[in-house]
């Protein structure tokens, strides 16, 4: 798999959420994506830029284009330095929250996702890493 451009975006405030919703769908477009498959990895891209910011503190978005033969992809990497995850399998349930939202944040993004992984240790940080292909 080869990856043929890059960009990283901070996500150090809520404007931030909107600029990683434009560059994510611009992405998309380019990556000839079809409008489903826009606003599914839009969707989860702003779910996940909004747990980066809200839970982590504050980080960062790695986006990536991927090319595995004549199949095409888009891969985001959020990334923060915030408090971790204590049990990720718990996160990942549908409607737990540690905050006002609904609980459907991380779930949501793994289901919109064709690819997803997750690494968190207490104290320590949060990395998700999704994957789109057309």
């Amino acid at each position: 798999m080869a990856v043929a451009r890059t960009d990283k975006l901070p996500v150090q405030a809520s404007e931030d959420i909107v600029r990683v919703r434009q560059v994510v769908r611009t992405w998309a477009v380019e990556l000839g994506f079809n409008l489903v498959d826009q606003t599914k990895i839009v969707t989860a891209a702003s779910e996940l830029a909004r747990n980066t910011l809200i839970y982590g503190g504050g980080g960062t978005v790695e986006l990536e284009w991927l090319v595995e033969g004549a199949r095409r992809g888009l891969r985001l990497t959020f990334a923060d330095q915030g408090p971790g995850i204590a049990d990720v399998e718990e996160a990942l349930r549908d409607g737990f929250t540690t905050g006002t939202g609904l609980g459907l944040g991380l779930g949501g993004a793994r289901r919109l996702s064709s690819e997803f992984e997750i690494r968190s240790q207490p104290g320590a940080g949060t990395v998700v890493r999704i994957t789109r292909w057309k």
